[in-house]
C-alpha cells in the first residue's frame, strides 16, 4: 500500500468523509463536481451514525462517517484503523482522506498525528493470507492512500509507514504455524532481517549455549527434537551511550511440556514467540528509521514439547547466573529461558533492559485484553512507558512488584522455583521470578499476553496484534 501527501484530490479516488455535524464544512465536499455536491446535499439527512457507502454521480464512491463521540486520541485511532477496514470492506482500491478529521486538540497525539495515522492505516489493511488460496479477482486490499494535509507530513508518513510495515511483519511472523516456525527458521528470520535492514545479527547452537551455562534453555529444549537458537542482533548508531536491549520471549510452540496445556489452551501457542517476533522488528524498524541508538535485541528460541527427554516437575536447572532453578510446572517455560537471556544482557552494561513476554494468563485475567501488564522498580520507566503507550495506541498498565512478593516464588530445594506457592497474582510472581535475574540493572518486564491477539471492536485482522511493537518504538523515537 502506498500512502502519499497530496495538495489535490485526484477524480478517481473515493473520498472519505469524517462529519461533525455539516457536511458540507468538510474540505473534501468543495473537491466534489457541481452535480456530486448537489446529489450529497440532497442525501445529508439521510445519512445514518455510523458508515455510509454512497455511490456518487459519476461513479466513484464515498464514505461518509460521523465523528464519535467525546473524540479523544484514542477514537481517533480506531476510527484511522475503521475508515480502511470500512474501505477495504467495499472493494476499494484507492481512497482519499483528511488528516483534519482526526485532530483531537490534544498537543502531543496531534504533533504525531501523520506518523500515527500512517501506522495504523498500513495495520489495518492487513491480513495474514499466507496459507490461503487466492480468491478470483484478488484481495480486498487497500492499494494507495491519498492524504490530504495542509502542513508537510511526507516526512512523519514515511516513519509511520515503516512502523506499521514493521508491525505486520511481526504479525506475520507470529501467525506462522508451529510446524513452519520452530527455533532454527526465527533465527533464519532474525539473519535475513539482519541483512535486509542492516544490523548484526549472531546466532548460537545448542553446544554454544551449552558453554554458556545457560542451563534454563537447555532444561526447556530438551523435549523436542528441534535444537535451542540463541539470537543476538545489535543495531549500534548511538556513539557511546549505553545499550537499551530488548529481549524476546522465543518459545515457537508451547505445548506445556510434560505438564500438558488443555485443549482449550493449546490452539494459539504457536504465538508464544511473539516477544522474540516484535524484538526482531523492532530492530529492522530501528534500522530502517536510521535511530541514533544504540539498541540490543536478544532471543532465546526453544520449543517446548512433552516427549521421554523432556524435563521434569522437579527438576533442579542452574542457570546462567548460577542460580539454580526449582521445576514445579514445565508449562511455566517462558520465565526460566528469559532467566538466561536477562543475565547474558548484563553483559552489555545497559542503560535499560525490557523484556517481552507471552508470559501468562493471570495477566489476561488481571487486564482483560485491551493493555499489557507492565512492571518495574523504577517508576519513571513505567510512566514513560504509559505515555508512549497512549500516544501509540498500544496500551500498557502497571502492577506491583515488591519484595514481599519474592517469598512466594522462593525454592524449597533450588534458589527459585517457577511457580508460586499461592494461585493467585500469577503475573506479579511471574515477574518476582525475572527480577530475580536482572537485580542491579534498570529493567522494565511487560507481559504482552493480553495483548497477543486482537480482538473484536479494534478492527485488526484476527490473529496476533503486534504488540508491544508500536509502544517500544514510539518510547525509542522519543
Amino acid at each position: 500500500m502506498t500512502i502519499k501527501q497530496v495538495k489535490k484530490i485526484p477524480a478517481n479516488s473515493s473520498l472519505i468523509f469524517v462529519m461533525d455535524e455539516d457536511v458540507k464544512k468538510h474540505p473534501f465536499f468543495h473537491a466534489l463536481d457541481a452535480k456530486e455536491r448537489e446529489y450529497v446535499k440532497s442525501i445529508e439527512k439521510n445519512l445514518k451514525e455510523g458508515e455510509n457507502v454512497v455511490l456518487l454521480p459519476g461513479g466513484r464512491k464515498a464514505i461518509f462517517m460521523h465523528l464519535p463521540k467525546k473524540f479523544n486520541h484514542r477514537k481517533s485511532i480506531t476510527l484511522m484503523r475503521q475508515v480502511i477496514v470500512t474501505a477495504k470492506s467495499n472493494k476499494l482500491k484507492n481512497i482519499a482522506v483528511d488528516m483534519d478529521d482526526f485532530l483531537t486538540g490534544e498537543k502531543d497525539f496531534d504533533k504525531i498525528l501523520p506518523r500515527v495515522a500512517a501506522m495504523e492505516f498500513e495495520i489495518a489493511n492487513f491480513e495474514f493470507v499466507k496459507y490461503k488460496t487466492p480468491p478470483k479477482g484478488g484481495w480486498n486490499f487497500i492499494e494507495n492512500v491519498l492524504v490530504f494535509d495542509g502542513k508537510d507530513a511526507t516526512g512523519a508518513l514515511r516513519e509511520g509507514k515503516i512502523i506499521g510495515e514493521e508491525i505486520n511483519k511481526t504479525r506475520e511472523l507470529s501467525n506462522t504455524p508451529g510446524g513452519d516456525m520452530t527455533p532454527e527458521v526465527l533465527a533464519k528470520a532474525a539473519t535475513a532481517a539482519g541483512k535486509k535492514s542492516g544490523f548484526k545479527v549472531k546466532i548460537l547452537n545448542e553446544n554454544e549455549i551449552e558453554k554458556l551455562g545457560m542451563g534454563g534453555i537447555l532444561g526447556v529444549a530438551r523435549g523436542s527434537s528441534e535444537k535451542p537458537k540463541f539470537i543476538i542482533m545489535e543495531y549500534l548508531k548511538g556513539g557511546k551511550e549505553k545499550p537499551i536491549v530488548l529481549v524476546g520471549k522465543g518459545v515457537t510452540f508451547d505445548s506445556g511440556g510434560l505438564n500438558l496445556k488443555p485443549s482449550s489452551g493449546i490452539y494459539e501457542m504457536h504465538m508464544d514467540m511473539s516477544g522474540g517476533a516484535a524484538v526482531i522488528r523492532i530492530l529492522a524498524a530501528a534500522a530502517r528509521l536510521k535511530l541514533k541508538k544504540n539498541i540490543i535485541g536478544i532471543v532465546p528460541a526453544v520449543e517446548n514439547m512433552p516427549s521421554g527427554s523432556s524435563y521434569h516437575p522437579g527438576d533442579l536447572l542452574k542457570t546462567m547466573s548460577g542460580k539454580t532453578i526449582e521445576v514445579l510446572n514445565t508449562d511455566a517455560e517462558g520465565r526460566v529461558i528469559l532467566a538466561d537471556a536477562l543475565h547474558y544482557a548484563k553483559r552489555y552494561k545497559p542503560q535499560l533492559v525490557i523484556d517481552i513476554a507471552t508470559l501468562t494468563g493471570a495477566a489476561m485475567v488481571a487486564l482483560g485484553q485491551r493493555a499489557s501488564a507492565i512492571f518495574s522498580t523504577d517508576e519513571k520507566f513505567v510512566e514513560k512507558m504509559q505515555e508512549s503507550g497512549e500516544l501509540a495506541g498500544d496500551y500498557v498498565w502497571p502492577l506491583p512488584l515488591w519484595e514481599e512478593y519474592e517469598e512466594d516464588i522462593k525454592g524449597t530445594f533450588g534458589d527459585v522455583a517457577n511457580d508460586a506457592k499461592t494461585r493467585y497474582g500469577g503475573t506479579i510472581t511471574a515477574a518476582a521470578f525475572l527480577w530475580q535475574f536482572i537485580k542491579g540493572t534498570p529493567w522494565v518486564h511487560i507481559d504482552m499476553a493480553p495483548r497477543m491477539t486482537s480482538i473484536d471492536g479494534e478492527y485488526l485482522a484476527k490473529g496476533a496484534a503486534g504488540s508491544p511493537v508500536p509502544l517500544l518504538l514510539q518510547f525509542l523515537c522519543q
